[in-house]
This record gives structure tokens, sequence and C-alpha cells, in this order.
């Protein structure tokens, strides 16, 4: 009986011992980046301009970005120490590049008052022998989440606006214009920056909507 009991445990022992070796060995399951988008509607910003009568329609332009901006990187910089650097969070990232999703965006949000059009749709509109609409042109300049201190933050956009017509000529200059927002962070984290940069986006296509409806 006592050899029987000393073999159990010898055997339970060996046991324990091999399921702590496997757990050693087994490498870590690997942690999945949260990923990000401007959600279903708006948030944080101002109500929305209400046009008097349906506006004129615009073709929008593929938005142009700096490099840093053309990945899924969800960046941010640490203004208390070092405001030129951006660094780009390790475990959040964003759905698409920020020019797709910033150009997404303003066109929900333009298209409530007027027809936006895609670039492509111009050009069969010029073949029909319609009318050219004026072409918004976008550089997004600016998109991080910007920590002044440890627990204070906030979400800047920044980007140049140009508005021009469509003529036989070519395109001739409307109007241009440097937008930005700073939104404070709820959070600091990359999900408090996502919301940041999220509600100064949508001001800012609120305050393009305001400014080409004045534009003439």
């Amino acid at each position: 009986m006592k050899a029987a009991r000393i073999l159990f445990a010898s055997l339970a022992a060996l046991a324990i011992w091999a399921l702590a070796a496997c757990s050693a060995i087994a490498p870590d399951k690997p942690v999945r980046a949260m990923l990000y988008d401007f959600g279903p509607g708006t948030t944080g910003a101002s109500a929305p301009v209400v046009p008097t009568a349906a506006q004129a329609p615009l073709v929008l332009a593929d938005i142009e970005s700096t490099a840093a901006l053309e990945s899924t990187a969800l960046l941010y910089r640490l203004a208390y120490s070092n405001a030129y650097e951006l660094h780009p969070y390790s475990q959040a990232r964003w759905s698409a590049p920020p020019p797709q999703l910033v150009r997404q965006r303003l066109r929900q949000m333009l298209g409530r008052d007027r027809a936006v059009l895609d670039p492509t749709d111009a050009a069969v509109l010029a073949r029909v022998g319609g009318t050219m609409p004026r072409v918004l042109r976008i550089d997004l300049e600016e998109f991080s989440h910007v920590f002044d201190s440890p627990t204070q933050s906030f979400g800047v956009v920044r980007l140049r606006v140009t508005l021009t017509d469509n003529t036989p000529a070519g395109e001739k200059l409307v109007g241009q214009r440097e937008f930005s927002r700073r939104e404070a962070a709820p959070a600091a984290d990359a999900a408090g920056g996502v919301r940041a940069i999220t509600a100064a986006t949508d001001g800012i296509a609120q305050d393009i909507a305001a400014w080409i409806a004045q534009v003439r």
C-alpha cells in the first residue's frame, strides 16, 4: 500500500511538471489590435447646417495627405515631452487610412444638402454634356491624439480645403482655406483619442459645409 502511494505521488508530480513545462514552452496567444472608425453617426459637434434649399452638386476628390497618414496606424504625440514625434498605438488601428475615413465622413455630412459626386461621376457628366459642378480638394495635414500632459489630451485634425470651378480652360480657383479643430479626449487612451478625433472631424465637416454655402 505504501509503495502504491509513493508511485501515485510520483506520477502526480510528473504530470504537474509536464504541464508547467508545456506552459513555459507554448507561446502566448497574440493579442489582436482593436479596429476603430468614426462610428455610425456624428458625435460631439454642433447642430448641422440646414440649408433653405437644395444646394448645387459638388465633386469630392480623393483626399491627399502626408506619408505618415497613409497607413491605418492610430497616431499620438506627447506634446509635453516632444511635440514633433509621432507614435503609433501598438494595440489600436483605424479600419482604413485616415484620408479614406475623412472623405467618407465628409461625403456623409455634405450629402445632407447636396449631391456629392466622385471624380468618375463628373467625367461621365461631362461626356453627356451636363454642367460640371465645382470640385472640392482636401489636403489632410494633421490627424492625431495629442497629449498636453499624461492625463490631458485632445484629438487634433487640420486640413487645407481648395474649391475650384470647372471651366473649358481647366479648373479655376474659387477659394482656399485651412480648417482646424481640437476636441478634448474623454480618456487618455486610444479609445479616448478616437472619440476626440471623430468629434474634431465632424466639427470640421460642418465648418466646410457652411463655408462652401457662403463662397460665391
